[in-house]
């Protein structure tokens, strides 16, 4: 006898006491969603090698389920363990959420070894060819965030007609850093259907696909022992929680990247001081670097408020009194510099505060200089994330830990004293280094000990979120190497990259709305790049400034950032005013489109971008208008596919451009003048 129970996307089939997930909507998948590997248990594979078979897959048994809302939790049993599988559903998207627990049911202590959130069978259905069947996926770089490669499951080393193998398709991360070389996301496709997943980790993950028993399966979790370091015992009675991972479909790619977007928007941290999506200045990139003074912020700052943003950050260097380019080993007091601020940093936010504008500050409060001699003689040996008894050290920091209460007393005073006696309305919270695979100490294992610290940290800064609410905290990693939703979940917005080209930031920027929400995602707008040309270095002068900088830049530069969160840097107050104007007007339009962002969808007219293209699209779908960015990068005319038959299209921006624009049919040409400009399109359908 069986039973079909239906759950939003997701329908299983119950037959006597074993439960199968049998589709997800109408996208083929099919056999058992939940693994576990326990030491010493027998797992019917080689060990160090695929996932599946797991110790229990194949032993679990169905004890029940219970529906509850949007809810669905489904309790499976073996003889050594209980799992626990919890579905969450959400009432405009079919993307589903999913998360495992296992409890030891035994009397003695076990330890894992692997755990699934979320298994997938048969994921491209019976007949699915490898040949036919792709795999995108999102590889990570300093500067280069977010760049996508799509293959063939043949070309990754799938095979038809191999029931069983050791080959598998891999991603995974191993360190705190959690998306340094990959996003943990991907998009299968198959005849026309497409399947998203994301796993919610804000350190390692895995995820894996091969053949079982001629059954294509897709695993997604975090660590586990082979590829991570990762293991948990439990004592009887214990259990253990998986992180989330979320699967949604769709018949198209930009039909699954909206379900991804609309379930991101449940699960995405908010702050009311960022409700209106503010436009922000930031004097790091191309102007201050890691060195800003009272006196420089002081002939900046008022130029900026004319222009219409809304926060001044002060970055890297209003602490410490050692030079900027010599001051990260010596970081952690967080202690105003008084070489850089001789009157202290509270009378710089003050004037900034004066001028109409909220000030910020920039902190990396994960680590400390391996010079910092204040704070290494403050700090005990266990306040330190450690292997083998010794310090982690990377790039000359070492790394605290926050499950230490005299780390989270020293630094949740030092927000303190940032917020109330500093001034500081933003913080930037960055994080330039990886720890690697975690730490031994009062953990299970390396993997588990990462966990916990990661864990850790995100309960400091819910903390801090909740004890200063009018304070809007920016998450960093180096730019875009944490860019993953658990962190996503505490933080409204994060920088994206790093990038200090403005001719590559549109590579960047058409692919990011896949990977953060447009209301999340902070991308620079730096008019003013500061490295000169070639056989003339850069002046910070008006006349070197006005005769380099085109105002083709400063658009390009604008509508960069268009689409996400504007990060408005470099020395704007050397630009002519018609150029000024540029950015007043660019402004201006970008908090028109913030109204929008936070219902609209990514729209990828040519799918995803890479830096070989000439020509770059990416727009917001809200409605029946498109407010679309074309980028011309080396070519001329470009022509724009839309799928729907185009009532009217207009150049929002700059306003006053001569570009001529041609619309036929599903199509929109755009006609540029120069190898490298850019436009901001509105589109109605």
């Amino acid at each position: 006898m069986s039973t079909t129970l239906e759950f939003f996307s997701l329908r299983f089939e119950i037959e006597n006491d074993r439960i199968s997930l049998k589709s997800l909507a109408d996208y083929p998948v099919n056999g058992g969603f939940a693994e576990v590997t326990v030491s010493g248990e027998n797992k019917h594979t080689h060990q160090g090698a695929t996932m599946i078979p797991s110790s229990e897959g194949a032993r679990l048994a169905y004890i029940s389920h219970r529906v509850e809302g949007d809810t669905l939790e489904v309790m499976q049993r073996s003889p050594v363990v209980e799992v626990r599988t919890v579905f969450r559903g959400y009432p405009d998207t079919n993307a589903v959420s999913v998360f495992t627990e296992v409890t030891n049911i035994t009397e003695q202590e076990i330890t894992l070894e692997e755990v699934s959130s979320l298994v997938l069978m048969e994921v491209c259905g019976t007949a699915a060819r490898p040949e036919d069947a792709y795999l995108t996926v999102f590889n990570q770089s300093h500067h280069g965030e977010c760049q996508t490669v799509r293959q063939s499951l043949y070309d990754l080393g799938m095979l038809s007609g191999v029931p069983t193998g050791q080959r598998r398709i891999s991603g995974q991360n191993v360190g705190s850093w959690s998306t340094k070389e990959a996003l943990p996301q991907g998009i299968l496709e198959n005849g026309g259907r497409f399947l998203m997943f994301q796993i919610e980790s804000n350190n390692s993950w895995y995820y894996e696909m091969a053949n079982r028993s001629g059954q294509l399966y897709l695993w997604l979790g975090r660590a586990c022992l082979p590829f991570g370091g990762w293991c948990k015992h439990l004592g009887a009675g214990e259990c253990y929680c998986t992180v989330p991972v979320a699967v949604c479909v769709s018949h198209s790619l930009n039909g699954v990247l909206g379900e991804m977007t609309r379930y991101r928007r449940h699960i995405a941290g908010h702050c009311a001081a960022d409700e209106g999506l503010p436009t922000i200045f930031n004097e790091y990139m191309h102007l201050s670097w890691d060195s800003p003074t009272a006196e420089q912020t002081a002939r900046i700052a008022p130029v900026v408020a004319s222009l219409g943003a809304e926060y001044y950050v002060i970055d890297c260097g209003w602490h410490n009194e050692e030079p900027g380019d010599q001051v990260y080993p010596f970081v952690g007091q967080w202690k105003e510099s008084h070489a850089r601020f001789p009157e202290g940093v509270r009378k710089t936010t003050d004037l900034i505060r004066s001028l109409g504008m909220k000030a910020g500050l920039w902190i990396e409060p994960e680590i400390i200089g391996i010079k910092c001699r204040e704070m290494l003689d403050y700090y005990d040996d266990d306040c330190f994330i450690t292997r083998f008894g010794k310090k982690v050290c990377v790039m000359g920091r070492y790394f605290l830990d926050y499950r230490n209460q005299k780390v989270i007393d020293y630094m949740s005073e030092t927000i303190r004293r940032m917020v109330e006696d500093y001034g500081a309305d933003y913080i930037k919270l960055d994080y330039n280094e990886d720890l690697g695979i975690g730490t031994d100490k009062d953990s299970d294992s390396f993997g588990e000990g990462l966990e916990q610290c990661a864990r850790a940290y995100l309960g400091w800064i819910d903390t801090m979120r909740a004890r200063f609410p009018q304070v809007l905290f920016e998450t960093c990693s180096s730019g875009g190497m944490r860019m993953d939703y658990e962190t996503l979940k505490h933080f409204s917005i994060i920088s994206t990259s790093d990038q200090v080209h403005y001719r590559k930031y549109p590579y960047i920027a058409a692919n990011i709305l896949s990977a953060v929400l447009p209301e999340q995602a902070a991308v620079w707008s730096y008019p003013v790049d500061s490295f000169g040309r070639p056989g003339e270095p850069f002046e910070a002068t008006y006349k070197w400034v006005n005769a380099h900088i085109s105002a083709e830049q400063v658009i390009m530069n604008m509508i960069n950032s268009f689409l996400g969160r504007m990060h408005l840097a470099s020395h704007v107050e050397l630009l002519s005013a018609d150029k000024q104007a540029l950015i007043r007007e660019g402004i201006t339009y970008f908090n028109r489109l913030s109204a929008v962002k936070g219902e609209a969808l990514p729209y990828l007219p040519f799918g995803f971008t890479d830096f070989t293209k000439q020509a770059v699209a990416c727009g917001l779908l809200h409605g029946g208008t498109l407010y679309l960015a074309v980028w011309n990068l080396g070519g001329d005319a470009v022509t724009v596919p839309l799928e729907r038959t185009v009532r009217a299209a207009s150049v929002a921006y700059p306003s006053g451009a001569d570009t001529k624009l041609t619309v036929e049919g599903d199509k929109v040409t755009v006609e540029f003048t120069e190898a490298y400009q850019a436009r901001f399109l509105e589109i109605k359908f």
